[in-house]
C-alpha cells in the first residue's frame, strides 16, 4: 500500500487507487480449508463487488495523505460545507446526508426539495457528528477535521468513521492541484461517484458539465478583473491558483493576483489601485454580502476612485460557488454572461 501511496503523490491525476479483495483464497487455506482448484482459482482472480454500481470494494484511497478504507458505499454521510452537500445532491444522493453543517449558502434552486437536515451552522463539533452515527464525514476542507471541530482524521477512524475531502480541495505538497484546472475538478466528482458507489450518476454529470463548459463563449475584451472576497483593511482575494483563478479565465478575465500560487490571499488597497481592474467579482455569503462590500470599496478613498467603482463595473459570484465543485461550471457561465450585459 505504502508503495501505491507514492506513486500517487507523485501522480495527482491518478489519485484513484483500487485494491481488489484477492484474498479469499489465502484465507481459506490458512483456515485449513480444502477447496477444489476451480474454486481456489475464481477466488484469486475475484474482486468484492457492488451489484449495482461496478464499484470494486474494498475501496483504498490515498485522500489528501490519509488514508480511506471502504468497505462499502456509505450510507450515512455528515457533509460539512456547500460543496461537499451540493456535490451528493448534484449525484442524486441527498437521502444519504444524515446532516449537514457549515453550509456557505442556500441550496441551489434546483435541489430544493432534497435539502438534508441542519446539523450545525459552523463547523460541528465531534460530539454532535457521532450522535448521527455516521460511517463517513465528507468535508469541504482538511481543516474541517480538527481536535476543536469535527474531529481529527486519525482519531475518527479509530472510532469506526471514515473521513473524506474531495482532491480538489487537498492543500498538501504533492496534493494540492496548482494550478486548479477543470480536469481536476471533473476527476474529483468521478472520484466521489466511486467513493459512494455512484459511478454511472458521476459520469454523466461529468458531460453535462463538460457540454455546458464548451458552450461558454469567454469575454474576448481581454478585462482585468479583481476577485474581492472578503476584508476591509486588507483585502483577501481570489489568487493564481485555485477556483478563482480558474473561473476567471474560464470567463476570459485577467487577473491582477495572478502571480500569487494559492487559492485565496491576503492582498493591498496600493496593490489593487496600481493594478486599476477593469471589473471587480464580489463573492457574496451571508457574512459579506455584496452591498457590505460595494460599501467598503465606495469608502476608501483611493479605490472609490478607480473607474471600475464609479461605474458600478461588478460582477457577483455566491460564495458556495467559489470553490471547486460542482457549481464551478454554472458560475463560468454567469460571469460570461454578466460581462456581456456591462458592454
Amino acid at each position: 500500500m505504502t508503495s501505491l501511496f507514492r506513486s500517487a503523490l507523485h501522480h495527482r491525476a491518478a489519485r484513484r487507487i483500487f485494491f481488489p479483495a484477492t484474498a479469499a483464497a489465502g484465507v481459506l487455506l490458512l483456515a485449513g480449508c480444502s477447496v477444489p482448484a476451480d474454486t481456489a482459482r475464481a477466488a484469486e482472480g475475484s474482486t468484492l463487488e457492488t451489484t449495482s454500481t461496478g464499484v470494486h470494494y474494498p475501496l483504498e484511497l490515498d485522500n489528501c495523505g490519509t488514508a480511506v478504507s471502504l468497505q462499502a458505499p456509505p450510507e450515512r454521510v455528515v457533509t460539512i460545507k456547500s460543496t461537499s452537500t451540493e456535490l451528493l445532491l448534484a449525484l442524486g444522493l441527498g437521502d444519504r446526508i444524515v446532516g449537514t453543517a457549515f453550509s456557505d449558502g442556500p441550496v441551489p434552486q434546483a435541489w430544493d426539495g432534497d435539502a438534508p437536515p441542519v446539523l450545525a451552522g459552523k463547523v460541528p463539533s465531534l460530539e454532535a457528528v457521532l450522535s448521527l452515527a455516521p460511517d463517513l464525514i465528507f468535508a469541504g476542507w482538511e481543516s474541517n477535521f480538527s481536535a476543536d471541530g469535527a474531529g481529527q482524521r486519525s482519531q475518527l477512524t479509530d472510532l469506526g468513521v471514515q473521513s473524506y475531502v474531495s482532491p480538489a480541495a487537498c492543500q498538501g505538497n504533492g496534493y494540492r492541484p496548482s494550478p486548479l484546472t477543470f480536469d481536476d475538478v471533473f476527476a474529483s466528482i468521478e472520484e466521489a461517484g466511486d467513493v459512494f458507489g455512484a459511478p454511472e450518476a458521476a459520469a454523466e454529470l461529468v458531460r453535462e458539465q463538460r457540454t455546458e463548459l464548451d458552450a461558454v463563449v469567454p469575454s474576448g475584451k481581454g478585462y482585468s478583473a479583481l476577485w474581492y472576497s472578503s476584508g476591509s483593511d486588507t483585502p483577501f482575494v481570489g489568487a493564481g491558483s485555485g477556483a478563482p483563478a480558474l473561473l476567471m479565465e474560464a470567463a476570459g478575465l485577467e487577473n491582477i493576483a495572478d502571480g500569487i500560487d494559492a487559492g485565496w490571499s491576503p492582498y493591498s488597497w496600493e496593490a489593487v489601485a496600481e493594478a486599476d481592474p477593469d471589473v471587480i467579482v464580489l463573492v457574496d455569503s451571508a457574512w459579506g454580502s455584496t452591498d457590505k462590500k460595494k460599501s467598503v470599496l465606495e469608502a476608501h478613498p483611493v479605490i472609490s476612485q478607480l473607474a471600475a467603482v464609479r461605474e458600478g463595473r461588478y460582477l457577483v459570484v455566491p460564495f458556495a460557488a467559489s470553490e471547486a465543485g460542482v457549481r464551478n461550471v454554472e458560475t463560468v457561465r454567469s460571469l460570461s454572461e454578466q460581462l456581456a450585459a456591462l458592454d
